[in-house]
């Protein structure tokens, strides 16, 4: 699912850049977004503090 995922919602539908190591890194950096994303939702929102 995670690649699926990545083409879909990432738009990792084609790399950019060339040869193995650039394809490995691109893909490592859509990874990365991904997990950010996942935590985000994970962490909970603070509440704003009340000025009195």
């Amino acid at each position: 699912m995670l690649f699926a995922h990545l083409k879909r919602i990432l738009k990792l539908d084609r790399l950019r850049l060339r040869g193995p190591n650039g394809a490995r890194d691109e893909f490592l950096l859509a990874a990365t977004a991904k997990n950010l994303r996942k935590m985000a939702k994970l962490l909970p929102m603070p509440v704003p503090a009340v000025a009195a």
